[in-house]
């Protein structure tokens, strides 16, 4: 071989090499694989806001914010490493609390694997698993209302009743068809946890327990206050269901949920009234948006600040847990009331994801 097929042979692979170069994303445009705790124990991988880029002058402006709003409990996951975890006042890693109506998306949650397990089909009448006689209704109208409907808030069961917590035939009473109306009325949800249990032969803690808590290293009890059953557990509980959530019902490569069909519909629309809305599930980057008591459609999305692709449980006191798949966020947020109103979706979600923005810069 001479001199110039040499040069030539070495100039061709130069041109390869560099081509490879090119076409291999930098280490920092890699996604990274997500991250999850062992279920056992307390060791949970940490990282730190400046090797993420984040705006690290603006975290002390947030713990500021988040100490006058009356938070106990404040956890940011990042590919489910911790980035940011706080606590207030007497408030530890191991303090519990209530999850409110945050907790929902939990039952919707055991719902779809009680479904998968083949002890429920939600699109089957109510009555099904409640029995006839669950509501006031006439049978013809009580027959319309179906697990789905529970699951959507669209069981048309008037939510003005003195109580709407209330779950006793009294209580339930007509208002619309099954499917016509949107309102959030607790008592419906609330009967999810005895269809739940009616169809596996279990309390609801034990299918809880079994199914979830167990499964991903959880704390946490389903506790009875007068017609409600509210979950309660520690801050990174909650985490570690939000990391559940974000990938999409497994941990790790283990399914808890194997109906990919179910988890999608629970995390997407689940009706044309209230688009935000999907099972027993709040969702941002809507069109419009209704709200708990009102009947008002708002135009917009359900919290302007924070990243369209959002999901979250939201809780009476803003119990917060919110997912964001672009980012690979999970945060979550314990505590009292950061003012009002008290409800389920409050102006802190906007308030803080307008501070969470120019500090993760998405």
């Amino acid at each position: 071989m001479n001199r110039l097929s040499h040069i030539l042979i070495a100039f061709i692979l130069t041109l390869v090499i560099f081509s490879c170069k090119k076409d291999t994303p930098p280490p920092d445009t890699i996604a990274e694989p997500l991250y999850f705790p062992p279920v056992s124990g307390s060791e949970w991988m940490t990282t730190t806001p400046a090797s993420l880029g984040w705006n690290t002058s603006s975290l002390n402006d947030l713990n500021s914010f988040l100490q006058t709003k009356n938070t106990k409990a404040f956890i940011i996951l990042k590919n489910g490493k911790i980035v940011v975890e706080r606590y207030f006042g007497t408030f530890t890693q191991d303090s519990l609390w209530y999850w409110a109506s945050a907790g929902k998306t939990m039952t919707a949650f055991l719902v779809g694997i009680a479904q998968q397990e083949g002890f429920i089909n939600i699109n089957s009448r109510s009555s099904t698993y409640l029995g006839r006689g669950w509501t006031s209704l006439p049978v013809t109208k009580e027959d319309l209302i179906t697990v789905r409907h529970q699951l959507t808030m669209t069981t048309g069961l008037d939510d003005g009743v003195p109580d709407d917590d209330c779950t006793t035939p009294p209580c339930l009473t007509y208002k619309a068809d099954a499917g016509t109306r949107w309102a959030y009325h607790n008592a419906p949800y609330t009967l999810l946890e005895k269809v739940v249990e009616n169809a596996t032969g279990l309390s609801y803690n034990n299918y809880f327990q079994l199914k979830v808590r167990n499964r991903i290293g959880m704390n946490g009890l389903w506790i009875r206050t007068g017609f409600n059953n509210v979950l309660y557990s520690n801050a990174r509980s909650m985490a570690r269901f939000g990391l559940l959530l974000l990938n999409k019902g497994k941990w790790e490569q283990t399914p808890i949920i194997a109906d990919t069909a179910y988890f999608n519909a629970q995390v997407n629309s689940s009706q044309t009234i209230n688009p935000s809305y999907g099972y027993l599930t709040w969702l941002n980057g809507k069109t419009t948006y209704m709200t708990p008591i009102f009947q008002t459609v708002f135009t917009g999305m359900l919290v302007p600040n924070a990243p369209p692709d959002m999901y979250c449980a939201l809780g009476k006191n803003d119990q917060k847990i919110y997912v964001v798949g672009s980012q690979k966020l999970v945060v979550i947020r314990l505590g009292e009331s950061s003012g009002t109103p008290a409800l389920a979706l409050s102006g802190f979600d906007n308030e803080l994801w307008g501070r969470l923005k120019p500090i993760l810069g998405y």
